[in-house]
């Protein structure tokens, strides 16, 4: 059983950090497999269109890029706040505790200071912005195209474009951070 002096400021914080990088791992495995998920369930919903020329089914991929890119989204924003949170307040703190004249954990900044770095992060902004936005989009101009379009089939299209105009000014607010 642990004693009171077992039960330190430095070891918490550190406990706190372990869980957090815990946390961090998991959600980037997550996020990253949703990218091939998305491309997996959307290219099932083109091959059941193109069997069975039901151009409508289309729209169901941007439901399918919604969902998928929004969840993408709010991980990849949970993995930023917790470098946040390591590098602002826990580093930080466990530099001062501890006396170190450098920072402690600092791959947390060192890995940011890459020079492809914002190269890095505009083409993933581009990729995301491609799968999640213009991949979905082309779906919908092509059901436009199509001898299929209904009022109230052409009312859930136009739905489903503000939606993802929605979700891409999203993405581009999260890219600026």
């Amino acid at each position: 059983m642990a004693t009171a002096e077992d039960i330190t400021e430095g070891r918490l914080l550190l406990a706190e950090y372990d869980r957090i990088k815990e946390e961090q791992k998991a959600r980037i495995g997550f996020r990253d497999n949703l990218l091939y998920f998305t491309l997996a369930a959307s290219t099932a919903v083109l091959a059941i269109t193109a069997q069975t020329r039901r151009h409508q089914l289309l729209l169901a991929l941007p439901l399918i890029c919604l969902v998928l890119g929004w969840t993408y989204l709010v991980n990849d924003e949970k993995i930023s706040a917790m470098g946040r949170y390591i590098r602002d307040c826990l580093g930080p703190q466990l530099t001062g505790l501890s006396g170190a004249h450098d920072a402690v954990f600092a791959w947390e900044r060192y890995h940011r200071s890459d020079s492809n770095r914002t190269t890095r992060k505009r083409l993933q902004t581009a990729i995301d912005l491609f799968m999640y936005l213009v991949f979905p989009m082309t779906g919908i101009v092509a059901f436009w195209s199509s001898s299929t379009v209904r009022p109230q089939l052409l009312g859930i299209s136009l739905v489903e474009t503000l939606a993802l105009v929605v979700l891409a000014w999203q993405f581009l607010r999260y890219a600026e951070r």
